[in-house]
């Protein structure tokens, strides 16, 4: 697979960046009821929102078999959440809590982390996670500390799953924590290294999909390992001074070759949640057609940006100021952003991680 090619990246980013999109041009009120703080049941029981050009249409999940067609294809993130969150304790006996945030080398046990607690970590300090398990400090950079996991007894995994906690968004402060190890993947997660969930897909069921392939609608797999940038708020009033976080990701031959025989027949390429959009949008030449890639993307899509493969997209609701929300912005139009959020707003949709669905058609319906 080769390295993904940044020329059409740079290219957009800058067209958008050259509107002077502001930070404050992407916020709203939120009344804090609307966060959802556990999902419904069943999955697919969630509202759905379709956004469309001449109106919305408020409905339920299962919706999307009336909505897509044969020969769409939909793309899934099948990445899997890991037990990302530990609390370890220091040689003196102070607690510190640890939050992985990026495999630097997980063959080595190399991870990029953060570390709170009551006094300071030092650089060659030895961090207990439990029996048999610790982290030893390799260095530090600002707040980002590089600690690599190691294990007596079993695999970095298994000692993870045995002694880790899934890493919740902080939005959410009333759940279940046994309800979260299932409820917290999608049901086709496949690759461990995500420390948040590809929260679009959580809302599919085995049922629904079977339901969808029977109509002749088709599904892809990529893997992109979200991190922890998708929580971090945007510094900068100055768009065009925002770094984008970066994320690794990999789109198999197969999907590749999905997405180019859907486009070429026809059919609708239906990205699952803004991860898939990204990872499509790096994976993209500028004819549309994409590659098998593997490798960072730390695409930044703000209006303005042309897209080339995503024809729907499946999102959720987004947080004021947040970069995917600037995405959703981007696909829809701003004022049918604007639009669609306040009839969310009062309409009592259920907002983020554990919240409703949006089914988007671009600003030029497709």
């Amino acid at each position: 697979m080769s390295a993904p090619d940044p020329r059409h990246v740079s290219v957009d980013a800058a067209a958008a960046a050259s509107v002077g999109w502001r930070l404050s041009d992407f916020d709203y009120p939120l009344p804090r009821e609307r966060i959802a703080q556990r999902p419904v049941t069943p999955r697919d029981a969630s509202r759905l929102l379709v956004s469309r050009s001449e109106g919305i249409t408020d409905g339920v999940f299962t919706d999307l078999t009336d909505w897509l067609r044969p020969g769409d294809l939909l793309v899934l993130n099948d990445v899997r959440v890991i037990p990302a969150r530990l609390q370890g304790v220091k040689p003196t006996g102070g607690k510190v809590e640890l939050l992985l945030s990026r495999p630097l080398d997980e063959r080595e046990g190399l991870w990029e982390t953060l570390i709170g607690g009551n006094r300071p970590v030092r650089v060659g300090m030895e961090l207990s996670l439990g029996e048999g398990f610790s982290a030893r400090v390799e260095g530090r950079e600002a707040e980002r500390f590089f600690v690599r996991l190691s294990s007596r007894s079993e695999g970095i995994a298994e000692a993870l799953e045995r002694h880790g906690a899934l890493p919740l968004p902080p939005y959410i402060v009333d759940s279940d924590p046994e309800e979260n190890r299932e409820r917290y993947q999608t049901v086709f997660a496949r690759h461990p290294g995500a420390v948040a969930a590809p929260t679009a897909g959580l809302h599919f069921t085995p049922e629904l999909l079977a339901r969808l392939a029977e109509r002749g609608v088709g599904t892809a797999m990529g893997t992109l390992h979200v991190g922890l940038g998708t929580f971090q708020p945007v510094r900068h009033e100055a768009l065009s001074e925002h770094v984008m976080h970066r994320e690794y990701f990999t789109l198999p031959p197969e999907t590749a070759r999905s997405v180019n025989e859907t486009r070429s027949a026809g059919g609708r390429v239906v990205a699952v949640g803004t991860t898939v959009a990204r990872m499509l949008e790096s994976a993209a030449q500028e004819s549309g057609r994409v590659e098998a890639i593997g490798g960072e993307t730390g695409l930044f899509i703000l209006p303005g940006y042309r897209f080339r493969v995503v024809d729907l997209l499946i999102t959720n609701f987004h947080l004021p100021k947040s970069t995917l929300l600037m995405l959703v912005a981007a696909f829809t139009g701003k004022r049918r952003q604007e639009r669609d959020y306040l009839h969310a707003v009062s309409s009592g949709y259920r907002f983020y991680s554990y919240g409703d669905a949006n089914l988007l058609f671009p600003e030029r319906d497709v």
